[in-house]
């Protein structure tokens, strides 16, 4: 998968889709694992995420909508993904079809590492 094809396939599935898709164009890294992972398994770790995010006060980008679109995603076997911008401050979680031909879903996670003082 080339660069070009990942920024085709980040469209409108969730908020954090257009920042993805920015990070990516603007020199940001990424990586799509090979390894296949049922839906249901992301689902509970993420609604778990969101669920501390919450209860934290953190903003998220997208993480409520993945978590539903993982929900009705069930059993369905996906790829994961990972898009760090060019300074490594924000990473995209990237959630992709068996055949990594579609994102079904992205979401922003919180820094990579702390800003610089």
């Amino acid at each position: 998968m080339t660069r070009d094809d990942l920024a085709e396939m980040l469209a409108d599935q969730t908020p954090a889709c257009g920042p993805a898709r920015e990070a990516l164009l603007s020199g940001g890294t990424f990586t799509v694992w090979d390894s296949l992972i049922p839906a249901n398994r992301h689902f509970g770790v993420y609604r778990r995420r969101l669920r501390t995010a919450r209860r934290r006060g953190v903003a998220t980008l997208g993480l409520t909508e993945t978590v539903g679109i993982l929900e009705q995603a069930a059993d369905e076997p996906l790829r994961i993904g990972l898009i760090s911008t060019a300074d490594r401050a924000w990473g995209f979680m990237l959630f992709l079809d068996a055949a990594a031909t579609t994102v079904l879903a992205c979401a922003r996670g919180g820094r990579v590492r702390p800003e610089d003082d």
